[in-house]
Parts: C-alpha cells; structure tokens; sequence
C-alpha cells in the first residue's frame, strides 16, 4: 500500500474537511483510511498505487482549496504483532 499526504491551503471548518474526504473518494474510488485535517491543512489516505497529481490536483482545485503538495510513501501497517 502507498500512503499519500496532500497539502492544502483553504480547509477552515469541519464541512470542508468533509468537502476535502469526498473529493479524493470521487477522485479515487479504491482509496482507504481518507482523512483531511484543517489544522495541519493537510489530507491523507491509502491505495495499492500512488495517485496522479494532476489528477489530484484539478479535483481539488475544483472544489474551490488550494492545492499545495503532494508526497507518496510506502505504507506499514502498525498492527499488534508488527
């Protein structure tokens, strides 16, 4: 699994974390674990593949925040036993 964190600038309220969730789910239908946070202005989320920003950039855009940045990591899960 990659991990993605997105930078944003424009996240206020609790409605445009919610806003931010959505668009990377329309934009991303397999993506897992989706969080946005307007207090570190950012959003993270799972996928087998690391997504396109362009892509990522123009949904986000679109619904009217600032796209800053993207990065992709390799993903480890922290369970119980690992």
């Amino acid at each position: 699994m990659i991990k993605s964190t997105v930078k944003i600038d424009g996240m206020m309220c609790g409605m445009c974390e919610a806003h931010i969730v959505d668009t990377i789910v329309k934009a991303y239908p397999d993506a897992k674990k989706v969080k946005a946070s307007r207090k570190t202005g950012e959003a993270t989320f799972l996928r087998e593949t690391a997504p396109d920003e362009e892509t990522l950039k123009k949904a986000i855009t679109d619904t009217g925040y600032t796209f800053v940045s993207l990065s992709s990591e390799e993903y480890k899960k922290h369970g119980l036993f690992g």
